[in-house]
């Protein structure tokens, strides 16, 4: 299933995103980044999330992604979540990237890219790259609004939620 998708604003973000804060995942986190995705995913049916079938690195965040950050509400929910992986060698792809509901419109999404941003930076990567459901539409105006662009590939992954990506990429200054 593709990566970022769910991301935007949501009326009373502000308010909801009191007392959350943005740290490192670890991989005690997973139910709460399985059901934070899983949350995303229902927005856009007919997708699922097989977590043992399809994405099983849900299972241990922290251990099988090269850096992987979580926004943790006041109230433990994770709401949030990026993950960063080496694509090639001047390359990182943007992961794992959903803002719950109640928390879009706050600046969570923003934060989160501009955390993988400073991440790929600091490895000399000079380009980012994501993978996203054709059907993501709002993320996928996130994802412009950040000066990520389309590069005109897609891909069919043959999963159970019949899901096609579209590439983007980000040049970094």
């Amino acid at each position: 299933m593709s990566d970022g998708g769910c991301d935007g604003g949501a009326a009373g973000a502000r308010a909801a995103s009191a007392g959350a804060r943005l740290r490192p995942a670890r991989d005690d986190d997973s139910d709460g980044v399985i059901a934070l995705i899983a949350s995303c995913y229902a927005e856009y049916p007919p997708n699922v999330l097989d977590v043992d079938g399809e994405e099983p690195e849900l299972r241990a965040p922290a251990s099988r992604f090269e850096r992987f950050w979580v926004v943790e509400a006041a109230d433990g929910r994770i709401v949030g979540s990026v993950a960063a992986q080496r694509a090639g060698p001047a390359t990182m792809e943007l992961k794992k990237y959903y803002v719950a509901a109640d928390q879009r419109g706050g600046g969570w999404g923003r934060r989160l890219a501009e955390q993988v941003e400073a991440h790929a930076r600091e490895q000399g990567c000079t380009l980012l790259e994501l993978w996203s459901d054709t059907r993501f539409d709002l993320g996928h105006r996130v994802y412009e609004a950040l000066g990520y662009r389309r590069s005109g590939r897609s891909r069919e992954l043959h999963d159970l939620s019949q899901t096609t990506e579209w590439h983007f990429t980000k040049e970094l200054a």
